[in-house]
């Protein structure tokens, strides 16, 4: 079988391998659906955290069930499923609290360990989520979304809160969408002019503001000075992530989503003054996966994902997506 390994920064190779044998308690699965997130792009760029090399990447996976054995949760050869990609060790004591998403052993698909982007794989079948009832381009946007619910599960958005959502990209996007479903009112923050048009047209969100245009300001007036009662980072860029503090409501929360590798550093008086609630958000739990599920059909998947190739096609592709240019919002591989 064919797969693609990113064996050192830029470099990707198509390759050949035996398929693999299913182990005791794994599914063999066929892939029809790699999602390609922020961290795919990071690792070929060569700016990811907890990353090594040579890794074969993908972690946004809709697959199929092509061998399975007898187990509890019912799975059956010809399911549809999506992989939650994160391999906790159930015994530290994030696992123990229910914190799986955190382990401090934690393995996910595509970073730690080798991903999807291969034609079949083997997972433990505790990784699985039964999907018959959506497209194969739904369940590969699973994940991602999951990691919107997750920040907005961490935070205490309650209806009727205004927050801001720092970074319009895919992870972004989804926490917009997901907090109007809660009822939150949503004010986006970006650079990039489509990328602010697209929340408002194809989101719904009420404000949209250029970050570089005195985003404070505009944050007071449209909250009465009140500010936001909660900040979400969804860039990982150090200044958004330094700055986001002087969005914030007194009283109100700071959660870090996205993800940087430098050191951050803030000033104690003005995050005291404002009694800081400052948390990050790290991956997703299968209950952010159920959420998700429970309200696709809520968002415009379509648009979402916004360019599609064969996975013959992946690696003459890539570069194009790190140019603002091609205007990316999800790149899909299919191997159909």
């Amino acid at each position: 079988m064919k797969y693609i390994v990113c064996e050192e920064p830029t470099k990707l190779v198509l390759k050949e391998k035996e398929i693999p044998v299913k182990g005791a308690g794994e599914a063999l699965l066929k892939i029809h659906r790699v999602g390609i997130c922020g961290t795919d792009l990071h690792a070929y760029a060569g700016n990811q955290a907890f990353f090594n090399y040579p890794r074969i990447l993908g972690h946004e996976l809709a697959a199929e069930i092509i061998e399975i054995d007898h187990n509890d949760q019912g799975l059956r050869k010809g399911d549809k499923v999506i992989v939650m990609p994160y391999v906790s060790c159930g015994s530290c004591i994030a696992c123990r609290g229910g914190k799986t998403n955190c382990c401090s052993n934690i393995k996910v698909l595509g970073v730690h360990a080798d991903g999807g982007m291969q034609e079949v794989v083997s997972v433990s079948t505790d990784l699985l989520i039964l999907a018959n009832e959506l497209t194969f381009n739904e369940m590969a946007i699973v994940e991602p979304l999951a990691i919107g619910a997750h920040a907005l599960r961490r935070s205490n958005v309650q209806g009727g809160d205004t927050i801001v959502v720092i970074g319009c990209g895919p992870i972004g996007i989804g926490l917009m969408k997901l907090a109007q479903i809660t009822g939150a009112n949503v004010i986006a923050l970006d650079v990039n002019a489509d990328r602010l048009r697209y929340v408002v047209d194809e989101i719904g969100v009420s404000y949209a503001i250029d970050a570089l245009k005195d985003p404070s300001g505009q944050i007071s007036a449209i909250t009465n000075t009140d500010m936001a009662t909660a900040v979400f980072d969804a860039t990982g860029n150090k200044r958004a992530l330094e700055t986001g503090i002087d969005y914030m409501a007194h009283g109100g929360e700071f959660i870090l989503v996205g993800l940087s590798k430098e050191e951050l550093c803030y000033s104690h008086p003005k995050i005291h003054a404002k009694e800081t609630t400052l948390k990050c958000s790290r991956n997703a739990t299968k209950e952010d996966f159920e959420f998700v599920i429970k309200h696709l059909k809520e968002f415009p998947t379509d648009s979402f994902i916004t360019h599609q190739v064969h996975f013959s096609q992946m690696i003459s592709n890539f570069d194009s997506w790190l140019d603002p240019h091609t205007a990316v919002i999800k790149a899909m591989i299919h191997f159909d």
